[in-house]
Order: C-alpha cells, then sequence, then structure tokens
C-alpha cells in the first residue's frame, strides 16, 4: 500500500478547548457566533472549519475545534514552518481577536497553550478521495 501525504495534501488541525471554572457552555457557544458573525475566520488558506462538542467518549461535553487548511504550503504562509513557528506578533490580525478578546477570557489557559494536534491528510492509491 503506498501512501501518499505532504505539500499538496489538506492539513487538519484539532483545537481542544478547556472552559474557564464558571463558564458556562452557552456562553463559549455565544461567542463562537460572535467570532462567525465578525468573520474572524476568514484566513487565506483555510477552506474549512467546524465547532464540535464531545457526545462520547473522553472529551464529553467538551469542545474543540477542526480546521481545514488547503495544504502545508497555505498553513505554513500562516503559522510558520513546522521547525520555526512564527511568534504570536506575525499571527493574522483576525486570529489575534479570536484568540486574546473571544478566547481568553473563556479559557482555563492561554489559547497559545491549548491542547492542539495539526495532522496532514494521508491518501493511498485507489483511495476515492485521493
Amino acid at each position: 500500500m503506498s501512501q501518499r501525504g505532504g505539500y499538496g495534501t489538506p492539513i487538519y488541525a484539532v483545537h481542544e478547548y478547556e472552559l474557564r471554572e464558571g463558564v458556562t457552555p452557552e456562553a463559549f457557544e455565544r461567542a463562537v457566533a460572535q467570532a462567525i458573525r465578525r468573520n474572524l475566520f476568514s484566513l487565506p488558506g483555510l477552506v474549512q472549519f467546524r465547532f464540535l462538542k464531545g457526545i462520547k467518549g473522553e472529551r464529553v461535553g467538551r469542545y474543540a475545534a477542526l480546521w481545514v487548511f488547503e495544504n502545508r504550503e497555505a498553513w505554513e504562509r500562516l503559522w510558520g514552518p513546522l521547525d520555526n513557528p512564527y511568534p504570536k506578533d506575525k499571527y493574522p490580525e483576525s486570529w489575534k481577536i479570536w484568540e486574546d478578546e473571544i478566547l481568553a477570557p473563556l479559557l482555563d489557559r492561554d489559547p497559545d497553550r491549548i491542547v492542539y494536534t495539526d495532522y496532514v491528510e494521508l491518501r493511498f492509491e485507489g483511495d476515492e478521495a485521493g
């Protein structure tokens, strides 16, 4: 079986959000809706995003976001190369608003310290998606 996964394939970023004590789920969901209305996620190369709430497993009732970037090149233009990520002052302005104004008051930690994982999509010969 041969797999491909590199600069031309999508990047999937999963961000896990832990709410600060006293922050209600409704407050978090209102904040996300506000960010969407403000068009804060209109970033070059970000082709899709979804906010998720756990219904079974380790993270029941807890939140995550799935960010889908066109490819690694687009992802690196926003965040820098894997071995030398950009400092926060180089983040897109709308992302700084998302993190500093919207997320920071709601989370139990600095938004740059959340648990996250970035994934490259694997594609296999004969895979319809590939």
